[in-house]
Order: structure tokens, then C-alpha cells, then sequence
């Protein structure tokens, strides 16, 4: 049993710690699931509620995330608060609130009142945020009390419906967008008012401070280290390192082409990216960039220019002290540098660079592949089709395609190819 977690004899009528783990019983059936024993909302599915969707009485939402989904990449970020959660409509040929649960709706309904006054915002049901824990089992985690929306997402990108291709076939689904709300625990006597109908009744304060003006206390959570790992830079699962080998591969006879597709992963993580232009060829075969983003409103934003190096590396072989330094010396006054990699960035030069305040973002294997993902290139197939399309290779010619074409046939029969 982890160090400090609830047994599934004593889960009933326990109140809610974020980050307490609740265990799931041992009998080998859907009874062993933990979050029907500590809240009504039954054992089954991403979406769990107390009340009818149809009718609007939903009272309280459970959000469950095995965080696993790689279709579906669910990502709670504990430096901001801000949570991600993807929709249930997740095959084609229904419509968009068509779903089993109806979890969709309660997304809808919810995004639409979190969106008015204080009439409105007191109809959105507690969001309650568990995610599965990493022991066996059906353990679970509390990572929180959630209300619909962000100050960090502008208004119309916190309920987006996005389009999603299966076989072939399309559909849409929502990615809505939570703030985890500044309460490290949630206590019984709310829940059991919440379910009552009176859920202003012994409410968190930041719950009641959201409710009365739309205010985000978010829980926040800075890191106590100021860079990342290099397992922390590298994708964690299999399909992961596949699309990250995959991506490595297609570029690797060309890093000079790369350049491109670095920009562009770069861009769908950074929507307010206003311009990049891609600069000649450097020495060692790679090509930088220099771009601009704009901030504020956009009626009167501020630009801020940064410098950005691709290096197309085989994930493991870590970029060094070296191209660091290189990247930092090209960065004028005002400029910030940002490194894409497919691989990681040494601990030493990581470290370097954060003690000594250098503005440089490091965006490396992990994040290509949360960004592949976040635009729905969650397989190897659609993703060669996507760098097919958009950064066709050149065709090999000549001395170096009969060579090829040799090695190949070598390959097939064991021998050199005569004549």
C-alpha cells in the first residue's frame, strides 16, 4: 500500500486530500472500483455524475483520466493549475452530444453558465479530478476541485470542438479546458451539501470566490528544480518513442530540411506565433530561424523576438554544452532562444542555462510528442503521412540510388547483385 493511502473498507464518508491515494478492493470485479464507494456516481466510464444531464440537475462530476489515452492525451500542468480533458464522443458516426454518458453535454452546459454572472456559475456542478494511480489495481488519485475554464486560455479556446479522424471516417469531440481550484482538501459535510442541492453550504472559499466573480485561485505548484531530467524530456510510453523514432528517422538523412518541421511543431504549441523566417544553412548542416510572437491584446500587443535551433538528434544522443552556447550567443537584447530537439538536452548545459537566468526554451522529445498528440497525430501512419505531405523529401538520384537500390538487393538474397 502507498505511504498514506486509504483503504477500500474505510472510503465512505472520507473526505477528499489532493494528491491521497483511495484503494480499489481486491475482488476482481467492477465492485473493486474505489469512486463509487467514496462518491455516488457509479463505476463506470471517464465521465461519473450525480443527476440527469437531459433534465440539468446535474449536482456533482467526477472527471476520471486513466492518463494514458494516447488519442486522447488528458494533462493536468501543476505548475499553472490548468487542466486538459478530452470530450466522450470518441468514434465516428454519432453526433457531437450523441454519447453514451451524455458528457458532453454536461461540458457544454457547464462551459455555457461558467461563461455568464453569479446566477449562472452557481448552476455548474463540482468538477472533482481523479486520475488512475500508478500502483495495480484500481487505485485512484485526488488531484483536485475543478470549476470549467482558465485565465491563461482565451475565451473561445476553452470549449473547442475539434475534428478527429478514425479509418478514414471524421467526428468531432470537445477539449475543455479546467482550472484546478487552491484547496488541498475537500471536505465530506460540502460533498454530502453539494448532493443535497445546497452547494453554498460550508463551500471552499475559492469555490464561492468563483462562483460570486469568475476568480481563478488556482492551485499552484512551481517545480523545486528548475530543469528537467532526461527522462523527464523524453517520452515515457512506447507509442511515444515510436512517433518520436519515427519523426528522427524520415529527417535523418536530411537535418537541413527539419529546420522546417521544427518551426512548425513549434508553432502548434505557440498559436500566437505571428512570424518565423528560416535562416541560411549553418556550418555543421542545420538551419535556425528567427521569428516573433505577439502578446497582449490584439488590438495593441508587444513582439518579442526569439532565435530558434532544430537539431535533429537520434533520441538518446543529448544536446550539449556546446550548441547551447552557441544557440545563447545569437540571442540579441530582448530576444529569448528556443532549442527544439528530437532528443534532450544534457543536465549539465540545462542546468547551466536556468542558474545563469539565460531566456531559452528547451522544447524536446517529450514535447514534440504531447504536441504531435494534441493535433491528433496519435499513430506512426498518420504521422508519415503528415511529414509526407508537408515536407516531402527529395528524390534520390543517380550513383547514390543504384547504390541503394545494391544494398537492398543484398539484403534480399544474401549476395551481390551481378551484371
Amino acid at each position: 500500500m502507498p505511504p498514506g493511502a486509504v483503504d477500500f473498507q474505510w472510503l465512505s464518508g472520507v473526505d477528499l486530500l489532493v494528491e491521497q491515494v483511495y484503494r480499489g478492493g481486491t475482488r476482481g470485479t467492477a465492485a473493486d472500483d474505489p469512486l463509487s464507494v467514496l462518491l455516488p456516481v457509479g463505476n463506470q466510464g471517464g465521465f461519473r455524475y450525480k443527476g440527469s444531464p437531459a433534465r440539468g440537475d446535474v449536482r456533482l462530476v467526477v472527471l476520471y483520466t486513466s492518463g494514458h489515452n494516447v488519442d486522447w492525451p488528458d494533462e493536468l500542468d501543476v505548475t499553472t493549475g490548468t487542466f486538459t480533458y478530452y470530450g466522450d464522443n470518441r468514434h465516428p458516426g454519432r453526433e457531437l452530444h450523441d454519447t453514451r454518458r451524455r458528457g458532453n453535454v454536461i461540458l457544454r452546459d457547464a462551459f455555457a453558465n461558467a461563461a455568464g454572472g453569479p446566477d449562472e456559475r452557481a448552476q455548474v456542478p463540482p468538477f472533482l479530478l481523479f486520475e488512475k494511480a500508478a500502483t495495480e489495481g484500481r487505485d485512484v488519485r485526488f488531484r483536485g476541485l475543478m470549476v470549467p475554464g482558465s485565465p491563461l486560455v482565451l475565451a473561445d479556446e476553452q470549449l473547442v470542438a475539434i475534428w478527429r479522424n478514425r479509418s478514414g471516417s471524421r467526428f468531432q469531440n470537445y477539449r475543455a479546458t479546467f482550472t484546478v481550484l487552491d484547496e488541498s482538501a475537500i471536505a465530506r459535510s460540502w460533498i454530502d451539501h453539494v448532493l443535497a442541492g445546497r452547494p453554498d453550504v460550508d463551500a471552499p472559499a475559492s469555490w464561492m470566490r468563483w462562483v460570486a466573480g469568475g476568480v481563478y485561485d488556482a492551485l499552484i505548484a512551481p517545480p523545486t528544480t528548475q530543469h528537467r531530467t532526461r527522462s523527464q524530456q523524453l517520452p515515457a510510453d512506447a507509442d511515444g518513442n515510436a512517433l518520436l523514432n519515427t519523426l528522427w528517422s524520415y529527417f535523418r538523412g536530411e537535418p537541413v530540411r527539419f529546420e522546417r518541421c521544427a518551426v512548425e511543431l513549434f508553432r502548434f504549441s505557440v498559436p500566437w506565433l505571428e512570424s518565423v523566417d528560416i535562416t541560411r544553412p549553418t556550418r555543421d548542416g542545420g538551419r535556425d530561424a528567427l521569428g516573433r510572437l505577439a502578446v497582449g491584446p490584439a488590438s495593441d500587443p508587444i513582439r518579442l523576438d526569439f532565435a530558434l535551433e532544430a537539431k535533429c538528434y537520434e533520441p538518446g544522443n543529448s544536446v550539449g554544452v556546446r550548441e547551447m552556447s552557441r544557440l545563447i550567443s545569437r540571442i540579441k537584447h530582448r530576444e529569448f532562444g528556443v532549442m527544439v530537439t528530437t532528443s534532450y538536452v544534457h543536465e549539465q548545459a540545462y542546468r547551466e542555462i536556468r542558474e545563469d537566468g539565460h531566456p531559452i526554451v528547451v522544447f524536446s522529445g517529450a514535447d514534440i510528442v504531447n504536441v504531435l498528440r494534441g493535433v491528433g497525430l496519435t499513430s506512426v501512419s498518420a504521422l508519415r503521412e503528415w511529414l509526407e505531405q508537408e515536407f516531402p523529401l527529395a528524390p534520390v538520384t543517380g550513383a547514390i540510388a543504384r547504390l541503394i537500390r545494391q544494398r537492398r538487393a543484398i539484403g534480399a538474397t544474401g549476395s551481390a547483385p551481378t551484371g
